[in-house]
């Protein structure tokens, strides 16, 4: 496997000997030299070859292999026929790498279209009917288009597998395998992701040939992006995150969450307070999400609130701040998030609402990081009875919660209660019973003389007759006889209460007594009859 490495001196466009009508849509587009992936990812698919490309998120990956790819389609120009396919995780991403692609090609005659789920089949339909080079494309929708004879994707020349990573975490890795079913063996693969997993490279033995890889720094996030933390209570987040956006967060702001849930509904909170807010996330319709992106994008919106679907890929240009109000589930998470921020060497502010759960994943960001991040407390905040400076210490509590330490005989002492601790072992289900005469406080560990309580019921056999499932009650007096005579009338009164009779449950006669069972259920009724009694 090929290997590329960092340091190549730096090219200019024009030296990747691309057409000129691409180099007309790169300076439209505003880039005037190219990133370090580019550098080195597009001579080597220029030369044909399979490529495995990591870099660190928003650095140019889609650049990477838009240039290249229709630099091959105009040298080898056949209008009409699907030659090159792209398969993106989310409908955000496959938007905006089409988009790319129309913009980087507007002076060529490359037609794009973008295929993706929550929208209407019928225009996209329409649009392969009259004949594209490029399909954009999720992998859901992709398939259904396949199922339903629509597309053709057995004659492509170039397939490209962006945040490969990402989509294996959704699920999508079978439905890539199925998708690798109807495109032809001889072709060019190129992946490319910002993370790329030992799993995710294993993959690749199974999909890439002779790969070149490219690799561009550390996986961490880019280092114009400063790191802070704000430790706060759980029921505080809200408060906290508009007293940042008054005080510290000024601009265009990214505000992540990890529900749908709570993204709408902090929404709606900032939408109270008179932000210019958006939501962003699964459960909206296709054309609400592309409004809340578009109206973020175009300064509409100062505030985007959004799940980790706008973590991947969404190309927003001058967020100055990235807020967490929720910690990402894993570190590869942050380092998506944090990308939305600092991009083309621009600066950036990344800043965490943390709460002491998340104390574990942040050691690990910082062991990537490989510093400390700041732990701030906000000037002029009412924290309540919540010490952020002693809850973000580094200090670890210990893990009993005040409940005492273990004393030497393995049970927890708490001034002057002694109880049982957890870690001694069980038998049968039942905790050992302390013994009522020891001066000393030991423990009898089985006291198996102990009968099992149910209720005020003491049962001492198990074959004694039950009543409704339940074990009967024994009669506390000497007469086992529940009847007794009301005084002045000589009247026999029985008691209505369960007892227990000597003869365990026999009636006067010495026969065992039918005990009734409780209806329970329908009762059955024949057809055409009247119920049974």
């Amino acid at each position: 496997m090929a290997q590329c490495s960092q340091g190549a001196p730096q090219l200019k466009f024009e030296q990747f000997d691309l057409d000129r009508r691409i180099l007309a849509g790169v300076n439209a587009t505003g880039y005037t030299e190219p990133t370090p992936i580019q550098e080195q990812a597009i001579p080597a698919v220029l030369e044909g070859k399979d490529l495995l490309g990591v870099a660190q998120t928003g650095t140019g990956k889609t650049a990477a292999f838009i240039l290249p790819l229709l630099q091959r389609l105009m040298t080898d120009y056949a209008p009409r026929r699907i030659r090159a396919l792209i398969v993106a995780p989310t409908r955000e991403l496959a938007e905006q790498i089409h988009q790319t692609a129309v913009d980087l090609g507007a002076n060529t005659k490359t037609r794009s279209v973008a295929i993706y789920g929550g929208v209407s089949k019928n225009p996209q339909i329409t649009t392969l009917r009259r004949g594209v080079e490029i399909v954009v494309a999720c992998p859901g929708r992709l398939l259904d288009h396949i199922r339903d004879g629509n597309i053709d994707i057995s004659q492509i020349d170039v397939l490209v597998l962006d945040e490969a990573d990402m989509m294996c975490d959704m699920g999508f890795l079978p439905d890539i395998r199925r998708i690798l079913e109807y495109v032809p063996d001889q072709r060019q693969t190129l992946f490319f992701s910002a993370t790329m997993p030992d799993e995710i490279r294993a993959l690749t033995k199974d999909i890439l040939t002779n790969p070149t890889t490219v690799q561009i720094g550390m996986m961490a996030p880019v280092e114009t992006v400063t790191h802070a933390l704000y430790p706060v209570g759980e029921r505080m987040k809200t408060r906290m995150l508009m007293a940042l956006l008054e005080k510290e967060a000024t601009g265009r702001v990214l505000v992540f969450t990890r529900t749908k849930h709570r993204a709408r509904r902090v929404a709606q909170d900032l939408e109270r307070k008179r932000y210019r807010v958006a939501a962003l996330q699964g459960n909206m319709a296709q054309a609400r999400r592309q409004a809340a992106l578009d109206g973020f994008r175009d300064g509409r919106y100062d505030i985007l609130v959004a799940t980790d679907i706008a973590s991947r890929g969404i190309d927003v240009s001058q967020i100055s701040h990235v807020i967490n109000y929720d910690m990402p589930m894993t570190v590869d998470a942050y380092t998506h998030r944090i990308g939305r921020t600092g991009r083309a060497h621009e600066t950036g502010e990344a800043l965490t609402l943390m709460v002491h759960e998340d104390e574990s994943l942040v050691r690990r960001i910082e062991k990537l990081l490989r510093t400390r991040i700041e732990r701030r407390r906000l000037p002029d905040f009412d924290y309540g009875g919540y010490s952020p400076i002693r809850q973000s210490s580094d200090d670890r509590q210990p893990r009993d919660n005040g409940r005492g330490r273990p004393s030497d005989n393995g049970y927890r002492r708490n001034g002057n209660a002694t109880s049982y601790a957890r870690s001694e072992p069980r038998r049968n289900g039942r905790a050992p019973v302390r013994a009522q005469n020891g001066a000393d406080g030991d423990v009898t560990p089985y006291d198996r003389s102990e009968p099992r309580r149910y209720g005020n019921a003491t049962p001492s056999d198990r074959n004694e007759p039950r009543r409704n499932g339940r074990p009967q009650v024994q009669s506390n007096g000497a007469d086992a006889n529940p009847s007794q005579t009301t005084p002045g009338t000589g009247r026999t009164v029985y008691s209505a209460s369960p007892s227990r009779t000597p003869n365990n449950g026999a009636g006067s006669n010495g026969q065992q007594q039918r005990r009734r069972r409780p209806h329970r259920g329908k009762r059955y009724v024949p057809a055409g009859g009247r119920p049974r009694a």
